[in-house]
């Protein structure tokens, strides 16, 4: 199964930046995306339809043209679970999964710290997230959790680690969370196969820095221990160009 996760900033805009023919090439099984920033409503299903993926799932916010997430598929998963049941970050629809036959994949767009408020309130869910992911993993122990985390978990994700570890999505108790995130049971799959610096999934649309490679991996494809055995790749996408982030790609048989 090869599995990409996309925050596409706003499917409607990625959709018109020839999205659809990306997808097509890019041929993925299963399609995760974060920040729709729209309403199932406002989507163009059809078109996706048209490319082969006929299950589409959307879990939108209760907020208009905010966050969201989508999984989209060739394949018909035996379940589709919305949300996690807590309420603060359901409505702002950042949790969607999809449970396969072997394997169940969630789509999940972590908060961002943009300011204070917004800060604390991405503490909160990164603890409500990973007492509910510790739990999940109990009646599902073959997980993937693929999406935006907005956090570099290491001084190698980040094109300027030394200036930037006052700035939220590289902040210490962020880090530090990521590290109980790895120690409950979750494997980084990039860094099974990659040990390289510069490698990144998004860049600022300010002062030229995706040119310049000043970038931040912000994007993973977390599986749990039964899974390493199974994953076969586990890409950056870096070319493809419909939004501040790239695409991640993995392969499990």
């Amino acid at each position: 199964m090869k599995i990409i996760s996309y925050n596409v900033n706003g499917i409607r805009a990625a959709m018109k930046k020839d999205f659809i023919e990306w997808l097509t090439a890019a041929d993925p099984d299963v399609l995760c995306l974060q920040e729709i920033k729209a309403m199932e409503n406002q989507i163009d299903t059809e078109a996706f339809k048209e490319a082969g993926y006929e299950y589409q799932y959307y879990y939108s916010a209760q907020k208009k043209g905010y966050s969201g997430t989508a999984i989209i598929s060739k394949i018909k998963p035996n379940h589709v679970e919305y949300g996690t049941g807590i309420e603060t970050m359901d409505q702002e629809g950042r949790n969607l999964r999809a449970d396969f036959d072997n394997l169940s994949v969630m789509s999940m767009y972590l908060p961002s710290g943009t300011s204070d408020a917004r800060l604390d309130f991405k503490f909160q869910y990164m603890e409500e997230f990973l007492e509910y992911i510790t739990e999940l993993r109990k009646e599902i122990p073959e997980l993937l959790v693929c999406g935006d985390y907005n956090i570099c978990h290491k001084a190698i994700d980040i094109h300027d680690p030394v200036r930037l570890k006052n700035t939220s999505g590289f902040l210490p108790e962020e880090r530090e969370w990521f590290d109980r995130f790895v120690e409950s049971g979750f494997v980084d799959t990039f860094r099974l196969f990659s040990d390289e610096p510069d490698q990144y999934t998004w860049w600022s649309y300010r002062g030229g820095s995706r040119a310049r490679n000043k970038g931040w991996r912000l994007d993973y494809h977390m599986v749990t221990p039964q899974l390493v055995p199974n994953v076969k790749r586990s890409v950056i996408l870096s070319s493809a160009v419909h939004s501040d982030h790239c695409p991640v790609l993995i392969e499990i048989e």
